[in-house]
């Protein structure tokens, strides 16, 4: 809904600008404007994207990086399933990059590896199905890709600081003291 809301938004601003609708593309996290725009028009997007807690990106280090987390949250976080390539390939392939050149920009840029966004992003995920999901460890290894249990659960041990099943154990105590 939010995202649906924000990109009416951007679609209206940019229409106020004068651009014609046929020449913008609006997805999610991206707008791709097939025509050149005046500085003053950039500008003016650029306040007016601000104000309703957006940004405009305009240089292309920052855009890669959106698009390689965009990828990655769709991964992890929208789909029901793994890829059936490993992740490295699964990325470079959908923003036809070459990872490593992907994995050297987000590390400039983030100053985490690419490789430890994707583990915390996992760990995250881990805990949405933990609490809302009510998995078991299990299915949620098989579903994020894990080669084992004792894997997920150490790596979100060291993410943590906590086993997945105290984690669980932790918060259903805290939601049944808040619904007291």
């Amino acid at each position: 809904m939010v995202s649906l809301r924000c990109k009416m938004m951007v679609k209206e601003e940019l229409k106020k600008l004068g651009l014609q609708s046929q020449h913008i593309i609006v997805e999610l996290g991206t707008v791709d404007i097939l025509e050149d725009i005046t500085d003053e028009q950039r500008e003016h997007l650029k306040e007016k994207l601000l104000i309703s807690g957006l940004e405009l990106l305009d240089d292309s280090k920052s855009i890669l990086i959106e698009k390689i987390i965009n990828v990655i949250m769709e991964m992890i976080h929208y789909s029901d399933e793994a890829p059936a390539t490993n992740y490295s390939d699964y990325i470079s392939k959908k923003l036809n990059y070459d990872y490593t050149y992907l994995a050297n920009i987000f590390s400039e840029v983030k100053g985490l590896t690419l490789q430890q966004f994707i583990i915390i992003q996992k760990i995250e995920r881990v805990k949405e199905l933990l609490l809302y999901e009510d998995m078991n460890l299990t299915k949620i290894a098989r579903k994020l890709s894990y080669s084992s249990v004792a894997h997920l659960s150490n790596q979100f041990k060291k993410v943590t600081g906590l086993t997945p099943s105290f984690f669980k154990q932790m918060k259903q105590k805290r939601i049944a003291l808040e619904n007291v």
